[in-house]
């Protein structure tokens, strides 16, 4: 019995699979929202203190920080980063 995926990358079977993009994508907004939620935790705000001086709400502050949630605009993006004192840096590879 043969593997076709036996030496080939991860990467390789996302690609094969038709879902590397989603994948990545998803990873990416995960990984974004851990660090926002770490960059809280290590200045010790809230998340309404967050809200409050973003001017929004608090639920809207959940959505952001939500790993889920891929529908956040790179303009709030930039905005929580600024509001945290970090730039949002995107670049393509």
């Amino acid at each position: 019995m043969s593997n076709k995926h036996i030496g080939s990358s991860f990467e390789d079977f996302l690609k094969a699979e038709g879902i590397e993009d989603e994948v990545t994508g998803n990873a990416v907004k995960k990984l974004l929202s851990y660090q926002l939620l770490e960059k809280l935790e290590k200045d010790n705000m809230t998340k309404s203190e967050l809200a409050a001086r973003l001017s929004t709400s608090r639920s809207a502050v959940n959505r952001i920080l939500d790993p889920n949630n891929e529908s956040i605009t790179l303009t709030t993006l930039q905005k929580v980063a600024e509001v945290l004192g970090k730039k949002l840096k995107i670049e393509l590879v």
